[in-house]
């Protein structure tokens, strides 16, 4: 975090112990020496934080005497704070890399910016621990607390009450005024949209353009794979899929979809071993890697016997045994427009919803089949 990130988070924690009263009895803040230790940055950073303080009318600074709360600013409400603050709120991060590019991007367009970019309000930055429903909500007191400007949200999926979840976030944080803007999914199931900006890869066409790339391989049974209780884009990847296979005057099998654990051989013999497909796309690059071990195991060759493909392009994805075939979702791309979308949200609150998709792009390798037929 760079020094003008540092004495925005600095002020804006003085500020919030201001206005809650915690310096009232005495009047004075701490010696700079005092701050020094407290934060760990230098006096230059300590001295920008003050003055920050000062501007906003909230302390005086005597010279060879310290800083002082100005009178009647205690308990002031924190809204009346100017904040240059993002919250953020990432249950994956710690689950799939496509979220952990995504956001390094946000934090480095933050900075560029001059905004602070948090995922907790003791000034730790942003984590890479998986995070629970409770986490969450915890979070977002946090965030009204400290009066964040604005909330970039990527909703819970793989729970039964995802939907309940992400509507209890995202109606907390409206409710204190604050604006969120959505990364990668909706809070509610696909087609419906929800009253909130969304920011991602046009999910779509990059299940269509998968299946295409498939049948022009001489695919003609094709078949789609997800983990239970997915999130809303997967549904849009299967829409696309069988929009192409129509458009190519294919019928989609019944079934088309199969729920399950990629790991589970039980589960993969049900589809995998009769012979029926001849390829299988997989909702994440993670369950097409699963997936092919399982194959594998159950003497099921990839893409001899069956292509396969996934969706995301992780680091991963060309270093399995057998190179995956992938759509690649443009991280930076959806870090750049989720945050220039939030700025323009917190700017003007009266902006109808918007949905802003990134296209995928098609990145070919071995197991879709490409080249089987090359020496």
């Amino acid at each position: 975090m760079d020094t003008s990130t540092k004495h925005h988070a600095i002020s804006l924690e003085l500020a919030t112990e201001i206005l809650a009263g915690k310096y009232s009895q005495t009047g004075r803040l701490p010696s700079e020496i005092q701050l020094l230790n407290r934060f760990a940055v230098s006096r230059p950073t300590i001295g920008r934080a003050l003055r920050s303080l000062q501007e906003q009318g909230l302390v005086d600074r005597r010279a060879g005497s310290g800083t002082y709360v100005r009178t009647g600013t205690e308990r002031v409400p924190l809204a009346h704070v100017p904040s240059k603050q993002l919250g953020v709120i990432i249950p994956s991060l710690g689950q799939t890399d496509i979220f952990e590019s995504i956001c390094g991007e946000l934090a480095r367009l933050a900075r560029v910016n001059d905004f602070g970019l948090w995922s907790g309000l003791s000034g730790t930055p942003i984590s890479d621990a998986k995070m629970t429903v409770e986490e969450a909500e915890d979070l977002c007191s946090r965030f009204i607390e400290r009066g964040v400007a604005g909330v970039l949200f990527v909703p819970f999926e793989h729970q039964k009450d995802r939907e309940a979840c992400n509507h209890r976030i995202t109606e907390r944080l409206t409710q204190a005024g604050i604006p969120v803007v959505l990364i990668d999914r909706d809070i509610g199931p696909f087609p419906s949209r929800s009253e909130f900006d969304l920011v991602g890869v046009d999910n779509f066409a990059g299940g269509y353009m998968l299946a295409e790339h498939l049948i022009k391989m001489g695919a003609k049974r094709l078949a789609y794979v997800i983990r239970p209780f997915t999130a809303s884009t997967v549904d849009a990847r299967i829409a696309g899929a069988r929009i192409a296979m129509l458009d190519h005057g294919l019928k989609a099998p019944h079934p088309f979809v199969y729920t399950g654990e990629p790991t589970d051989s039980k589960f993969v013999r049900s589809f995998a071993q009769a012979r029926q497909l001849d390829a299988i796309l997989c909702a994440t690059d993670q369950i097409a890697a699963q997936l092919l071990q399982t194959l594998n195991r159950l003497g099921v060759q990839i893409p001899r016997d069956l292509r396969l493909v996934g969706f995301d392009n992780v680091r991963f994805a060309g270093l399995l045994t057998i190179p995956l075939t992938s759509m690649e979702q443009p991280c930076r791309e959806i870090a750049f427009t989720a945050f220039n979308a939030l700025r323009e949200r917190i700017a003007n609150s009266t902006l109808p919803p918007r949905n802003m998709m990134v296209s995928p792009r098609l990145v070919v390798r071995e197991s879709c089949g490409a080249y089987l037929h090359q020496t």
